[in-house]
């Protein structure tokens, strides 16, 4: 192949990947929507109603923590505050306030990613795998844009205390798990 032809295949490159840069930011968006499985009518009632399987695999239903306050992380391996609050997390979950807290992780990631975080560091709480669709039920409890981290501090009732976008303040998170 000349010089030319390597030239021209260039250049037609380049105006493809602009033809798709335009294009991807000129489409708006289609709204993303889960649902919940028949029956359930809040995202706690969702949350609970899900069997996610934990890093090893094993299938975890969450209603087995109904009655009890938790502490819901939204978190992937590839985001750095979500990695950063981790300790923190497993302090809380395996110190006082894990009496009366259960603390879980929902990963949106793969199962060999999270695993592999999981065989690395020592996490003291649940780390759920959800895939994708943990980024819907992020959305259900009013994260709309899918940042993460997202925390959600629910009450032993099952009604939503609080919510938290970006890394946790711990020194704010314990003022509201004083209130439970």
């Amino acid at each position: 192949m000349n010089k030319k032809h390597l030239a021209v295949y260039a250049g037609v490159a380049v105006l493809f990947a602009a033809a798709g840069a335009y294009t991807g930011m000129k489409k708006e968006a289609a709204p993303i929507t889960a649902t919940a499985p028949a029956g359930v009518t809040g995202p706690v009632q969702t949350l609970l109603a899900q069997t996610m399987p934990n890093a090893a695999g094993k299938a975890t239903p969450l209603a087995q923590y109904q009655g009890k306050a938790m502490l819901v992380n939204f978190w992937a391996t590839w985001c750095a505050p979500c990695v950063q609050e981790m300790p923190e997390l497993s302090a809380l979950s395996s110190g006082e306030a894990g009496k009366k807290l259960q603390v879980i992780g929902i990963g949106i990631d793969s199962p060999t990613n999270i695993a592999e975080f999981s065989a690395k560091y020592k996490i003291t709480y649940p780390v759920l795998v959800a895939g994708m669709s943990g980024t819907d039920l992020s959305r259900q409890f009013g994260n709309v844009n899918g940042g993460l981290p997202f925390t959600v501090l629910i009450g032993a009732d099952g009604q939503v205390r609080k919510t938290y976008l970006g890394k946790l303040n711990f020194d704010e998170l314990n003022k509201d798990l004083a209130s439970l």
